[in-house]
């Protein structure tokens, strides 16, 4: 909530209005869209669940938080919900981009009580519908067909869905963020970067890393071009729209690879991502709160321009 204040804040004092509409099921948020007059809606959320910890699948033919402003015809901002619905399950995201020649890791998605592929270790072994990190930690990556075994079993057992099994990417990470659509639309990339002291045996971003300030975005340097033109196809090929960052890592070979689409990044001021990338790339003399709001007007002004909204 209290980013959603955040940001709130920013909207109003770029001179448009905001209103917080907080709800805990759907039948509320269903309530507060038909009773009070929004132009446009900026949704924190996927969908309302009881559950805090995970996104998970959602129950079958349950409506997502986009479904319900389809329904009612309201203009609003991010991806739509068939694309919302492909960015949380990182299956049919890599699916997605493959199809489209956009380079992801090879990868299997394995269901409960299904046989385990043949593969080249090490692999890295994650839930197929979350975000954040959630689940991954020094056991994702596996060496050996038994550890393979007890971290799909893990997966399974304690997220109640499909693990998804990767080639482990040893390399950098980067991420880019896409901000904006047509005259808007910006192209910001960087190269993530932790204190090794928080690091376990592999650099890689555990749950409790992201969003705390631990991670920091430098420079994306020679790769600059590489993993914009990258994340430009993979936005096309999603149908991505306003404000969506891509992951990505580097294979042994040196090789940019898609990991994770984010439909729903991350606004901490200075902590989180996407205000890391705007001040990197478009630092003003006021300081970060500054390039914090001036973010927050760039995602809402393109979302109007988007929708024809004065």
């Amino acid at each position: 909530m209290a980013v959603t204040q955040e940001i709130a804040k920013a909207i109003n004092a770029s001179g448009k209005s905001c209103d917080i509409a907080s709800v805990s099921n759907m039948d509320e948020l269903i309530q507060e869209l038909d009773t009070r007059k929004f132009d446009l809606v900026w949704s924190a959320l996927y969908h309302v669940t009881e559950n805090e910890a995970t996104i998970g699948m959602g129950e079958s033919g349950e409506d997502w938080v986009a479904d319900i402003l389809d329904k009612l015809r309201l203009p609003y901002i991010g991806p739509d919900a068939a694309t919302m619905k492909a960015l949380i399950h990182k299956t049919a995201t890599h699916n997605i981009l493959d199809k489209a020649g956009v380079p992801v890791p090879c990868h299997f998605e394995i269901e409960q009580g299904q046989a385990l592929p043949d593969l080249v270790f090490p692999a890295f072994v994650k839930p197929s519908f979350e975000s954040r990190s959630v689940g991954i930690s020094d056991n994702s990556v596996v060496h050996t067909p038994e550890e393979l075994k007890a971290q799909v079993g893990f997966i399974h057992e304690n997220y109640d869905q499909p693990a998804l099994v990767e080639e482990y990417l040893p390399g950098r990470e980067y991420t880019v963020l896409m901000l904006g659509n047509g005259a808007y639309q910006q192209f910001l990339p960087g190269m993530v970067t932790v204190d090794p002291k928080l690091i376990g045996r592999y650099p890689i971003l555990s749950a409790d890393l992201r969003g705390v300030g631990a991670t920091k975005i430098e420079p994306a340097g020679e790769l600059s071009e590489k993993t914009i033109d990258v994340t430009a196809k993979a936005m096309n090929a999603l149908n991505c729209q306003d404000h969506v960052w891509a992951d990505m890592r580097l294979d042994s070979q040196g090789n940019v690879k898609i990991i994770e689409v984010n439909g729903i990044p991350g606004l901490k001021p200075v902590k989180s991502w996407s205000p890391q990338l705007y001040t990197l790339h478009h630092a003003s003399k006021k300081g970060t709160m500054e390039d914090y709001r001036a973010l927050i007007d760039h995602i809402v002004s393109s979302a109007l321009a988007r929708h024809g909204i004065a």
